[in-house]
């Protein structure tokens, strides 16, 4: 063979080879964009419904707020009625269709991410189903109509999440596989995004408290997440703020010892305030039968309608009166009996054992502390405004030992953005001062109950190898396919 045909010869199998490896890598790439299109589908259309049923729950929460105003507004000792009858409903309703229902959500979805696997073993479907969206909101709800001192927004996360787990669940068979934990952990901070309208908040949520995972791991999800579920939120109600743009001044060095000293009040109370609910719970589940739970949730509502006849309106619904008397009227006059009937009035609520959030009341209960002690110092009213969002941000840090999230919250609500380094002081100060009291958060604690009273958890940590090598079995946040899409 001539040097010139062998050239010939040898330059078509390059460019025949060349040609199929570029068809190769061509039809590589639409692949793998199509697993990764199938992979982002579920965390949109999750989303999507959650910022819908969010939307939907928070006006149905505000039409049951304004129905128990205008009840009490004929005649105030009707809480009397309205609150025993109220309570005992949202009670049997978690008691009788889902028990795991009850209490704020967010401890529920945190035990779920724990024990989700993509084994047949998997109990997070205990904590997140449909029931219990359903029982959530008619619970909480009905508690709102009676004028529980209760929010929305833990409820929407547990929603949340049992929407994500639900669209996982639905997936068929041939669907590249979608890590079911970090679905959930996704879902949570699309609830958080869309019950504040706070996208970073959602985010820092999702790092800080629901997972101890790298965020590499889910980092495209929860951000596809936060972002589709808040516009569709926003695109529903508005662009709106939680708090909208309180008149703050300029806090000097000298100011901090102020916010110091409310910071320290604050996340003592909110700790303290967390221990006294636990201990509620202990004594309510120890209570054998239906009778002496039931009399146990009249005797909270009794008490939660003394609070309110004695300590005035403040004590009803999520606060979100008191938080805007104290942050934009011409003139606030802080009491202490502001001060406990956010702190009784949630307290009773709570304890009653119907479907109900702690986020929003622990806000109203820190603003009322700042609200009580900020006059002692004389400050103007912008100063006075600072030290009411100091407060929230520490008794908020001391109830869920999440101190990035409670300053991200606090700032998404008002859009201060000059307060930001006041609000994470008071923080880290609610912090330092909740942890000395309770080492664990409300929602960790909550957690630790109901994974030991989940039957066969936690599993045997070791099993057999056919080498004879006995392995750890990797656990529920392993880094899974499908994860980081």
């Amino acid at each position: 063979m001539s040097s010139s045909r062998y050239d010939i010869i040898t330059s078509k199998v390059r460019v025949f080879l060349s040609g199929l490896l570029e068809r190769l890598r061509q039809s590589l790439l639409q692949s793998r964009a199509k697993e990764l299109v199938l992979l982002a589908l579920p965390y949109q259309i999750s989303a999507i419904l959650t910022a819908l049923v969010a939307v939907g729950y928070a006006k149905l929460f505000h039409l049951m707020e304004d129905a128990n105003l205008a009840i009490l507004s004929y005649d105030r000792r009707l809480i009397f009625l309205t609150a025993p009858i109220s309570f005992l409903v949202a009670w049997g309703l978690v008691r009788r269709l889902a028990p795991l229902a009850g209490g704020s959500g967010i401890p529920q979805l945190m035990a779920a991410i724990e024990v989700a696997t993509e084994k047949k073993r998997d109990a997070s479907w205990r904590f997140l189903n449909v029931r219990i969206i359903l029982v959530k909101i008619a619970s909480s709800l009905t508690m709102v109509l009676g004028g529980g001192a209760i929010g929305r927004e833990g409820p929407t996360l547990q929603i949340a999440g049992s929407i994500y787990r639900t669209v996982h669940k639905l997936l068929p068979p041939f669907w590249p596989r979608v890590s079911r934990q970090i679905m959930m952990v996704t879902g949570g901070a699309a609830g958080l995004s869309a019950a504040f309208n706070t996208p970073l908040g959602g985010i820092v949520f999702a790092v800080e408290e629901l997972t101890k995972t790298h965020m590499a791991q889910f980092r495209t999800a929860v951000l596809t997440a936060v972002i589709l579920s808040g516009m569709t939120a926003q695109w529903l109600l508005g662009p709106y703020l939680m708090l909208g743009y309180p008149k703050l001044e300029p806090a000097t060095f000298s100011f901090m010892y102020k916010i110091l000293f409310i910071a320290v009040i604050s996340g003592a109370t909110g700790a303290i305030f967390c221990r006294i609910l636990l201990a509620f719970d202990k004594f309510r589940r120890s209570l054998a039968g239906w009778w002496p739970q039931a009399a146990f949730a009249l005797g909270c509502a009794f008490l939660f309608a003394l609070t309110v006849w004695f300590l005035g309106p403040h004590a009803i619904g999520s606060g979100n009166a008191l938080l805007e008397e104290y942050l934009f009227a011409a003139e606030v006059d802080g009491t202490a009996g502001n001060v406990g009937a956010r702190i009784l009035g949630p307290m009773f609520s709570f304890s009653a054992g119907g479907a109900g959030g702690i986020f929003a009341p622990a806000l109203s209960a820190g603003a009322a502390i700042g609200g009580w002690i900020a006059p002692l110092f004389e400050p103007s009213r912008g100063q006075f405004n600072l030290l009411v969002l100091a407060g929230m941000t520490a008794f908020l840090t001391g109830v869920t030992r999440s101190p990035f999230t409670s300053a991200i919250l606090v700032l998404e609500m008002t859009d201060r953005h000059s307060a930001i380094f006041q609000l994470m002081y008071a923080a880290m100060v609610g912090f330092l001062i909740s942890f000395a009291i309770d080492r664990k958060s409300y929602y960790e604690r909550m957690k630790e109950r109901l994974l030991k009273a989940l039957p066969g958890w936690p599993p045997p940590p070791e099993k057999p190898q056919r080498n004879g090598v006995r392995g750890v079995e990797p656990g529920p946040n392993a880094p899974e396919p499908g994860a980081g899409f």
